[in-house]
C-alpha cells in the first residue's frame, strides 16, 4: 500500500517544526477506512510502528467475499401481505420499513453442507455436539403415507446431495451458522497468511481478513429479499408495483420463451396434486427439489418461494406489525407484547391454555414443496417451536455488509 505526504514546514521559536498532511488518496485528499496514512489525522501518532508500540492499523480493502452469500443492496420498503388474508390471521399488515444493506445465501442449505459439518463435529467436538446437531429424520413418517425409504435415504444418499436440509431445529439452524462463520474464517486468514490463536474464540475483526458472523435471516431482511423489487421505481421515491411471488409477475407459471407455462417454485397445486401427471410433470418434483433448480428472483436467490420454508431469527408475535422499529425491524422477545397475554402456559393455566405462541416461538417464511401457492407470498408468515422441526423447513443465512451506511 503506498501513501504519499505533503510536508508542511513552521518556523517556531527559531527552529523548523514539522507538521505532516497526508495524501490519503481517499476523496479529497481525507484519510478513509481502505487508505487511512500512515499517521493518525486526530493525534499526529504513527500507525504501525512497532518499535514504539503504535496502534496497528492493517491494510482493508473491503469486506471479503463469503462463500455463497449473494449482496442485498438495503432501502425502503413495504413489509406486509399482499394477498388476501384467508386465514384471518391479520398479522402482517403493511407498514414502511428501511433494512440495510446485507448478504443472503444464494440457496438454502443443502444436505452436502450440513452432512460436511457433521463431518467436521465429528472429528473436533464431542459426541454429544454431535449427536445434537443430527437432523430428525422422522420428520418424513406418517401415519397414513409411506414414506418411510426418505427417512434413511433423504439426508444421505448422494443423489439427494443437493436437496435442502430438512428436520433441522432452529436452535440447530444458529449453531450451524456459528459452526460456519469460524470455519469460513479461518480458511481466510489462512488464505491471508495470517495466524491467529483464538484465545477468545474468533480472529480479530480488526484484522480486516474475517467476514462478519453468519446467522439467520431478521424477518424483515427475509421478506425485504424475497420481494426482490430492483428496478421498480419510477424517479427515485415512487415505486411503481408491487409483487405477490418473488418474481416478476403475479402468476405461478412461466410466461416466457421455451419454459412458458411451466410452474416457477416448487409447491402443491392442490389436494393430491404435489408434481404434475406423469410424462408431462410441471414442477417435477413431488417433495424437495435441486436447490437451483427454478430461476432466481431478481437479487439471484433461488427459491425463495416453495421447496422448503426457512427459519427467520423473530419471535412470533400477531402484532409485530404495531410495535415496531422502521430501520432494521426485529421482535426478539415479547417485549410490549407478553406470552402471557395469550394463555400458552398449559403447565400453568391447563384450563384456559388456548395458544401456542410464547417466547420460544419462532416465525418461518416461505412456502415449501407441501404448501399451496397462497404461502409463497413473501408477506405471510407462520411460526413452530424453536425446538421443533418438520419435512418443510429449512433455512438459509444471511450477514451484515459491515461499515456500510445503506
Amino acid at each position: 500500500m503506498k501513501y504519499s505526504f505533503r510536508v508542511l514546514l513552521y518556523v517556531v521559536g527559531g527552529s523548523v517544526a514539522l507538521s505532516a498532511c497526508s495524501l490519503f488518496g481517499g476523496k479529497g485528499g481525507k484519510p478513509t477506512a481502505s487508505n487511512p496514512g500512515q499517521m493518525s489525522s486526530a493525534t499526529g501518532l504513527a500507525y504501525n510502528d512497532e518499535d514504539q508500540g503504535g496502534f496497528m492499523v492493517n491494510p482493508y480493502e473491503g469486506q471479503p467475499d463469503a462463500p455463497n452469500m449473494v449482496f442485498i443492496e438495503g432501502g425502503r420498503a413495504v413489509m406486509g401481505s399482499f394477498e388476501e388474508d384467508v386465514m384471518s390471521y391479520r398479522d402482517n399488515i403493511e407498514r414502511t420499513v428501511s433494512v440495510a444493506s446485507f448478504y443472503m445465501d444464494e440457496t438454502e442449505i443443502a444436505n452436502i453442507h450440513w452432512l460436511e459439518y457433521l463431518h467436521y463435529l465429528a472429528k473436533d467436538s464431542s459426541q454429544e455436539a454431535y449427536q445434537a446437531a443430527l437432523p430428525d429424520t422422522m420428520v418424513w413418517v406418517g401415519k397414513l403415507a409411506f414414506n418411510d425409504p426418505y427417512v434413511d435415504h433423504y439426508l444421505r444418499y448422494p443423489g439427494f446431495r443437493y436437496f435442502p436440509v430438512v428436520g433441522i431445529t432452529w436452535n440447530q439452524a444458529n449453531k450451524y451458522a456459528v459452526w460456519r462463520t469460524r470455519a469460513v474464517n479461518i480458511k481466510l486468514a489462512e488464505n491471508a497468511g495470517e495466524e491467529y490463536a483464538e484465545s477468545d474464540g474468533r480472529i480479530p475483526l480488526e484484522s480486516g481478513i474475517v467476514v462478519p458472523a453468519y446467522r439467520l435471516p431478521t424477518e424483515a431482511e427475509w421478506e425485504y429479499a424475497a420481494q426482490a423489487l430492483i428496478g421498480t421505481q419510477w424517479l427515485e421515491e415512487m415505486q411503481t408495483h408491487q409483487r405477490i411471488y418473488p418474481w416478476d409477475g403475479h402468476a405461478v407459471r412461466n410466461p416466457y420463451g421455451k419454459q412458458m407455462g411451466f410452474m416457477l417454485a416448487n409447491f402443491k397445486r392442490g389436494r393430491g396434486d404435489y408434481a404434475g401427471i406423469a410424462g408431462r410433470l410441471n414442477d417435477g418434483a413431488l417433495i424437495t427439489s435441486y436447490i437451483y433448480e427454478f430461476p432466481p428472483n431478481d437479487y439471484g436467490l433461488y427459491n425463495m418461494a416453495g421447496n422448503v420454508s426457512e427459519w427467520v431469527q423473530d419471535t412470533y408475535r400477531p402484532t409485530t406489525y404495531q410495535d415496531f422499529d422502521d430501520l432494521n425491524p426485529i421482535r426478539r422477545d415479547g417485549f410490549l407484547d407478553p406470552s402471557s397475554g395469550y394463555n400458552s402456559d398449559s403447565e400453568k393455566n391447563p384450563e384456559t391454555f388456548t395458544s401456542l405462541i410464547n417466547d420460544n416461538a419462532r416465525v418461518y417464511k416461505g412456502g415449501s414443496w407441501k404448501d399451496v401457492a397462497y404461502w409463497m407470498s413473501p408477506g405471510t408468515r407462520r411460526y413452530l417451536d424453536k425446538d421443533s422441526a418438520t419435512a418443510t423447513v429449512g433455512f438459509r443465512c444471511a450477514m451484515i455488509r459491515a461499515g456500510s451506511n445503506y
